[in-house]
């Protein structure tokens, strides 16, 4: 553009009416910083063929609260853009505050930055053999071109709840088949020790309340909150009544020293024969073995520290299975829970420092005095109580976080206006 006679105000101006920055995490890792010499090595030739002062480049991405800390690409991205957003409306509030310090002439509930919580894509995650022939008969068979629509989501209720807790105990059942034949073939081909054939699910058990954690192993996702108390841990896995067992599956970045020693952590600990084979690390987690999760454990654990945790999608894809949420207060599950559709912690710790032990506390006190009695309440068969909350978690999350949703909300609210255009399409 400046090739065309434009200035470089000028220029800017038009890149930034034409442009959308969506920011994934709160988290400083997550934002690159380039060492300013590094910057004008590889792009003082192009503010030379411009005509352009490199300073006056490099101020794009510098900090004003730390000036000399390098190029940050988050500032530049917010400085460069028309319309921004969180991932959730928690975000939105944190990334404010955050990124308040580039308008230091605005309060933080002035800054523009918005949200837009993320969605999954239903057809993807919500099981294709077993539950999406349900919904096509339930629902009607054009419940995907009309996913977004909550009424349409009330039928739910129609599906017998014998029906409904069939069908996820199926899916526990494949889940539990498919951890088990990860396992046999090393132990066969005496590739692993029978501990280590243990720790990767070789004695978990489809009749057991399962619960769920997978996701990148890193510090403030804390998979270990449940297991610095083994005592207490130990007393609810082998409870001899109401047996609980977990599943842990995750990978570390390979530069996060500290996740990949909570990897390790967890794993000595699902190798222990103090806790019968009730715990249990799955290797190599990718989208395939994701999909089992979230469709066969009966609870999916979020236990991050607030408020680091910029969205989270799988427990939308859990939820939309008739898997319930026990999650922490953060991210999209503040939005997300209703009180019914699963359970939430951690809202009652304001403290400053470290609140691991308070919500570590937390959570094992819903487990016992909740969940576990919840699951293990049969009436004719089934636990009634427990479908009535997989109900209500599959009707409000499934037309509220879905990708359709999602994508209509950022064409109507950035893409169409950041275009020129009407809602209508036509130019404006």
């Amino acid at each position: 553009m400046m090739e065309q006679g434009m200035g470089f105000q000028e220029a800017l101006e038009e890149v930034r009416r034409t442009t959308v920055f969506t920011t994934h995490t709160p988290v400083s890792a997550g934002t690159d910083v380039f060492p300013f010499a590094m910057m004008e090595k590889y792009l003082a030739h192009c503010c030379q063929d411009l005509g352009l002062d490199h300073r006056q480049f490099l101020d794009l991405g510098t900090h004003p609260q730390q000036p000399e800390a390098g190029f940050n690409t988050t500032a530049f991205a917010l400085r460069m853009s028309r319309f921004a957003n969180g991932v959730s409306r928690r975000h939105g509030e944190v990334a404010r505050e955050i990124w308040g310090p580039l308008w230091p002439e605005r309060p933080t509930e002035e800054v523009p930055i918005a949200a837009v919580t993320n969605g999954v894509h239903l057809p993807t995650w919500i099981d294709p053999h077993r539950l999406q022939p349900l919904f096509d008969r339930v629902l009607g068979p054009d419940w995907r071109e009309r996913q977004d629509e909550p009424g349409l989501w009330d039928k739910v209720e129609e599906i017998p709840d014998e029906e409904l807790w069939r069908l996820h105990q199926e899916l526990k059942v494949r889940l539990i088949d498919h951890l088990h034949k990860r396992a046999r073939p090393r132990w066969e081909r005496r590739q692993v020790s029978a501990h280590n054939v243990i720790a990767a699910g070789a004695l978990l058990d489809a009749k057991v309340l399962t619960l769920g954690f997978a996701r990148r192993f890193t510090a403030y996702k804390r998979p270990d909150l449940l297991l610095r108390d083994r005592n207490r841990l130990k007393r609810l896995v082998t409870d001899p009544l109401r047996p609980v067992q977990i599943i842990f599956a995750g990978k570390a970045h390979p530069a996060d020293t500290e996740g990949k020693r909570l990897v390790q952590e967890v794993f000595r600990l699902c190798q222990d024969p103090e806790f019968a084979g009730r715990l249990a690390f799955v290797e190599d987690y990718d989208q395939a073995l994701a999909s089992y999760l979230v469709r066969g454990v009966d609870v999916w654990l979020n236990n991050p520290v607030p408020p680091l945790e910029a969205s989270g999608t799988s427990g939308m894809k859990a939820s939309m299975n008739g898997t319930l949420n026990c999650s922490i207060l953060d991210g999209w599950w503040i939005e997300g829970f209703n009180g019914k559709n699963g359970w939430a912690f951690g809202e009652e710790y304001s403290g400053e420092g470290d609140r691991f032990p308070a919500d570590a506390e937390a959570l094992f006190r819903l487990l016992e005095e909740q969940v576990v009695p919840l699951y293990y309440a049969y009436n004719g068969g089934i636990p009634k109580g427990w479908v009535r909350r997989m109900k209500e978690s599959i009707k409000t999350v499934a037309p509220l976080f879905g990708t359709r949703r999602m994508v209509r909300e950022y064409v109507e609210r950035f893409y169409v206006p950041a275009l020129g255009l009407h809602p209508n399409g036509t130019v404006s």
